[in-house]
Order: structure tokens, then C-alpha cells, then sequence
């Protein structure tokens, strides 16, 4: 039996954020030796827009595996906190995936973990491990957290690669002025998921791909000092510093995508990781797929439980402990 449980953690800030766990309660019993033994634990993280929901049925089709599933929730998002100030994606990263962090390896005593992610919590999680990796070297501490991570499953992640012509930019500029105009970007109405995000959170990821960069937006990041973690205009750049992140990332795009995370711009964000074991897929008709998924139905469909978390999960075995 599948079932849902929620921990509150709390962020250096103060903020509540929702962490569930989903898992299948006979497989996890004692008494299930033969499940336990290959069950790996996985964190899922939701992006823009949407809550856990759009997490939840790829995580009870892991814990129906024998995984042990947890669903981080943005702060402002589902049951996480409303927050007292505007938030960005890098606060997500460094605070609320911070907090989940600290709580599943320092609190639960996790010795694996495997993270899926939707759209920008690809990025976050991204930003979140790189951020960690330079401060450990920085500080010469050991990179236990990373360490533990197994691999990476990203649906439809990319910051710097919607673009691909002037009618592109346009419009991604156009809606960048819609949203400072509102102060949120209206996505109920445009049909993009469940949740308004404030112009404070959606600025970020349309300056990435309107400047074709992935800079951070902090003054005062503890490696800003280290000349080589810096861009030549004295910017920290994470795309420059992707390649530190060693865990194999199945990259997974919809070819119906043409706004969010078009697949050129998946595969681009894939390969500035630069690592051979990677992989990448696009989902498609003409790769003999069922359907040219859009951004939400590549996760979050029924045909996307046939034949995409099925990937997954080989993806997951394939680097289990």
C-alpha cells in the first residue's frame, strides 16, 4: 500500500519547507527483505508553478519498486511555508534544497540518494550542488553530501537555451514585461501549472535565456572571492562550474516543448555538465515515442508512465548501490 507522510524542515531562514515521503508500506517492512535489499532512496523536486502533484505519480510508480521516495516542496508552494520575503530560484537552492539536504543525510542518515527533478527543479538542484561542491573545496572540507548522490534524472531542465530565434527572444522578453508589469507572471490564466510566480522569482530564468548565461543574482557568494570561480565581468557563472558535478544525469525532453525547455536547450544543459556516462533522450512521435510530449505531460501523463518512468528507474538501478 502506497502511502504519504509530511516533515516540516527548516531553512536558515526560517522557512517551513514540506518534505513527503512516499512509500510502499508492505515493501518497506521488515518482513520484505527481498524489496529493502534494492530499494534506493529518491528525492523528486517540482519546479515553477506546481507543487508536489506533479511529482507525486512518478514517485508512487518508484515506491511501488521498492524506493523510498521524498518530494521537496519550493517554500510558497503546496504545504511549504508562505514566505515572509520574495524568493528566487537560488534561494529555493540554497535554502530550501539545503534544508531537505541536512535533513535526509544528516537526519534520516541516508547513505544514497537518487534526485529526479521537473524543469526548474533541475535548476535548482544544479545550482544547490555546485554551490556545495566550491564551498567544500573552499573550505577544504570533504564532499560527503555529494558523494551519496547516486544519479540524477532531470525532465525537461535547461536555463540558457530557449532562444533559438529573434521570435523566441521576443517573446520571452514580452512575457518578462508582462510579468514586471502584473508583479507575477500569470500562469493559471496561460495555462502553465497551478501556481502565479512573482516577477522577484521568474526574473532569473528570463535573464538566463534572454543573456544566454547562468549567473548567479548574490553579491556575496563565500567563492566570489576565488578569481578563477568568477566570469570575466566578476560574475559568478554556474554554467562554468557544471562539470564539477560527477553524478550521471539522464537528460529527458519533450518535443512538444517549445517555450519552457525546448530539447536543444535540455541537450545544451546536459552537455555543459560534460560527463561520458550522461545521457540524453528525447521523447518524441518520430522516435517511434507515443506522443511529441508538452513540458508537463513529459512527467506528468499516462503515456508518460508507459514508457518514460520506466527510463527512469532503469536509470536508477542502473547506479544503485
Amino acid at each position: 500500500m502506497i502511502k504519504e507522510s509530511l516533515n516540516l524542515v527548516t531553512t536558515k531562514d526560517g522557512e517551513q519547507i514540506a518534505v513527503w515521503k512516499i512509500f510502499d508500506s508492505i515493501k518497506e517492512s521488515p518482513a520484505a527483505n527481498n524489496y529493502t535489499a534494492k530499494g534506493q532512496n529518491v528525492l523528486l523536486a517540482h519546479g515553477t508553478f506546481s507543487d508536489k502533484r506533479v511529482c507525486l505519480g512518478v514517485a508512487k510508480y518508484l515506491a511501488k519498486l521498492g524506493h523510498i521516495c521524498y518530494i521537496m516542496e519550493w517554500r510558497g508552494h503546496g504545504d511549504s511555508s508562505i514566505p515572509k520575503d520574495k524568493f528566487d530560484f537560488e534561494t529555493v537552492a540554497l535554502y530550501d534544497l539545503d534544508a531537505t539536504f541536512h535533513y535526509l543525510f544528516d537526519g534520516l542518515k541516508l547513505d544514497n540518494l537518487h534526485c529526479v527533478t521537473h524543469s526548474g527543479g533541475g535548476i535548482c538542484l544544479t545550482m544547490y550542488l555546485t554551490n556545495r561542491i566550491l564551498t567544500q573545496e573552499l573550505l577544504a572540507k570533504n564532499t560527503q553530501y555529494i558523494d551519496k548522490i547516486n544519479s540524477i534524472s532531470m525532465f525537461a531542465c535547461q536555463a540558457y537555451g530557449a532562444v533559438l530565434n529573434p521570435k523566441s527572444y521576443a517573446r520571452i522578453l514580452l512575457i518578462k514585461s508582462i510579468t514586471r508589469l502584473l508583479g507575477y507572471l500569470p500562469a493559471k490564466r496561460l495555462k502553465l501549472g497551478t501556481i502565479n510566480e512573482s516577477y522577484q522569482t521568474m526574473t532569473q530564468w528570463y535573464d538566463w535565456n534572454l543573456n544566454k548565461n547562468f549567473k548567479s543574482s548574490l553579491a556575496n557568494k563565500n567563492f566570489n572571492a576565488q578569481n578563477e570561480n568568477t566570469s570575466d565581468d566578476g560574475g559568478f557563472d554556474y554554467r562554468q562550474h557544471m562539470p564539477k558535478i560527477t553524478a550521471p544525469v539522464y537528460a529527458i525532453s519533450a518535443k512538444g516543448d517549445h517555450f519552457i525547455a525546448p530539447s536543444s536547450g535540455c541537450q545544451l544543459f546536459l552537455n555543459d555538465f560534460n560527463n561520458p556516462t550522461n545521457d540524453f533522450r528525447e521523447f518524441s512521435i518520430s522516435n517511434g515515442d507515443l506522443e511529441d510530449y508538452s513540458h508537463s505531460r513529459i512527467i506528468m501523463s499516462r503515456n508518460a508512465s508507459k514508457e518514460i518512468w520506466p527510463t527512469v528507474a532503469a536509470w536508477i538501478e542502473k547506479h544503485a548501490t
